[in-house]
């Protein structure tokens, strides 16, 4: 009994290195990570007219998602667009990165296009996941009034056969 004791105590100490040396990791793996973004934030000229058509273009965007979101066949063509946008963003940043000094003042476009997904691909993403969940809400109150409904009717036809 004393020997099982001392091989739970042995490998308690061993969880509770190993739990210390993986926090300790990602403590100090996210400093750099913060230290990288603020870089990426700060680097960019944010008054750039097209910069800010573009933010404007997603925000009004989302408040388009968010005043049509009980019609669920524009919201299925906008979740289409914005999927669309998504996959064609690596041929717009090449496209962007050939031609950036006719509307930027510096190119932000690198081949790895680190730049469109952050500003383009990323928001179009948010609001994809936002149409998405309010589709699966939609069909889930689809769902209850149809059964609802399907409940209405086999009470109705037990009535009706009782009398």
């Amino acid at each position: 009994m004393e020997e099982l004791s001392k091989a739970m105590d042995q490998h308690m100490d061993q969880m509770a290195d190993l739990v210390q040396k993986i926090s300790a990791e990602l403590r100090s793996g996210l400093g750099p990570a913060y230290d990288n973004f603020l870089g990426f934030f700060h680097a960019i000229d944010w008054k750039e007219p097209w910069l800010i058509c573009l933010i404007s273009f997603h925000i009004v965007l989302l408040i388009i998602v968010i005043i049509s979101r009980k019609s669920v066949n524009f919201q299925m063509c906008l979740f289409l667009l914005t999927l669309s946008g998504v996959y064609l963003a690596e041929r717009l940043n090449k496209f962007l990165g050939d031609n950036w000094k006719s509307f930027a003042t510096q190119n932000y476009f690198d081949l790895h296009g680190l730049f469109l997904s952050t500003l383009w691909s990323g928001p179009l993403l948010v609001i994809a996941i936002v149409i998405l969940v309010n589709t699966l809400f939609s069909l889930c109150h689809l769902i209850v009034r149809w059964k609802k409904a399907e409940l209405r009717h086999r009470a109705r036809l037990s009535r009706n056969k009782q009398d």
